[in-house]
């Protein structure tokens, strides 16, 4: 049976700081690279949505769920008491109003174990694991296995409840202040909050969510809509080999060397996307109000970006328009090609229409010029 793990205090002392310049430098480029184009919008959390919500998927994908983004926006569009996946989808829908909750908290109180636990309690709320406690730090063992082993089978165990509380507030004290290198702060604290586990469920999506959250606050990104989850679900046995390495080997160092790699390469792609949205959202500033001619092409454009998929009476309730009015530019941006049919309408269900280039470029890993 495998030792629960023994909490080392963060920071590490003895990470090889001269032997990582190059690729911490690396890094911190990557990640202003990317923040630069966030100053280029006016508004990145709508322009970003989509993106906020496939990080939602591929987080609680690594847990599990295989709600895809298409999935979930159509959901967002026509909820459906009878959708199939309909709890995965639940799971990623309150991954994202938990972050959305979170910044307003940590301007209150900082990110401090009250935050963490009021977004634990949003991210819990009607799912797997809504019985265990949201909200609450744990006062009961529980460990990493495969489904219906015992704890004597065990892939990993977390410290045990009364190891708790001396750890959670050395994490508290550690993210309260900006470390020597905010990256790398990131990396032990997200890797220190999942071998701590200090929740019954819900650990992993949490420890992610607070990357970006680290970031944001200390001031490395102006927006906390940076992701890393899809390197993670891309190179997940490295992922958990790097964080069992700690437990196991005390291996600090192996795990920022691979989480450094990670912001590098995520960052680089997070750029390119968010690049390509930004353009077509001036592209398409032009081309909804030449097809419209309308003086609410500007809403009409933030609702497409804020919801790809949408009905005719969603889109009616979210710009405000009078009916005839958004039933007529959207008939136009179906004549146009903007919006096609995702899913056609059947008795008082509305259809389901699409906006597949914000979609398409969510989705793909690399662009081409033409959008």
């Amino acid at each position: 049976m495998k030792t629960p793990y023994k909490p080392k205090s963060i920071p590490i002392a003895d990470l090889a700081w001269a032997e990582m310049i190059p690729r911490l430098g690396m890094a911190q480029a990557a990640v202003a690279r990317f923040d630069g184009l966030l100053h280029a919008m006016v508004n990145p959390e709508l322009l970003l949505s989509p993106l906020t919500t496939q990080e939602a998927v591929l987080s609680s994908r690594i847990e599990g769920t295989q709600a895809s983004l298409e999935d979930v926006l159509r959901q967002d569009a026509a909820p459906r008491k009878d959708a199939e996946r309909k709890d995965d989808i639940q799971e990623v829908q309150n991954y994202r109003q938990a972050m959305r909750q979170a910044v307003p908290w940590m301007k209150k109180s900082s990110l401090d174990l009250k935050t963490l636990c009021s977004i634990h309690k949003i991210l819990m709320a009607g799912v797997r694991g809504e019985g265990k406690t949201p909200g609450k730090i744990r006062t009961i063992q529980n460990y990493i296995g495969y489904r219906g082993e015992p704890i004597e089978k065990a892939i990993f165990i977390p410290p045990p409840p009364d190891a708790l509380e001396d750890a959670l507030a050395g994490l508290a004290d550690f993210l309260s202040v900006t470390q020597r290198d905010v990256i790398v702060q990131t990396a032990l604290a997200h890797a220190q909050f999942e071998l701590l586990h200090p929740f019954l469920d819900g650990n992993g999506r949490l420890g992610r969510m607070l990357i970006p959250l680290i970031l944001y606050e200390k001031g490395l990104i102006s927006s906390p809509t940076f992701y890393i989850s899809e390197y993670f679900e891309e190179h997940r046995p490295a992922y958990y080999d790097h964080l069992g390495a700690i437990s196991e080997k005390d291996d600090w160092q192996g795990w920022v060397d691979f989480f450094l790699t990670a912001v590098v390469e995520q960052a680089e792609l997070n750029t390119r996307r968010a690049g390509a949205i930004l353009t077509l959202y001036n592209r398409m500033k032009e081309e909804i109000n030449t097809v419209t001619r309308s003086q609410y092409a500007l809403q009409t454009l933030d609702a497409l970006f804020d919801r790809p998929f949408l009905t005719a009476p969603d889109f009616v309730k979210r710009t405000g328009l009078a009916r005839r009015t958004a039933f007529r530019i959207l008939e136009e941006l179906q004549q146009s090609g903007i919006l096609a049919v995702h899913e056609p309408g059947s008795g008082r269900r509305p259809a389901v229409l699409a906006f597949s280039r914000l979609v398409s470029i969510t989705q793909q890993e690399r662009f081409c010029d033409r959008l």
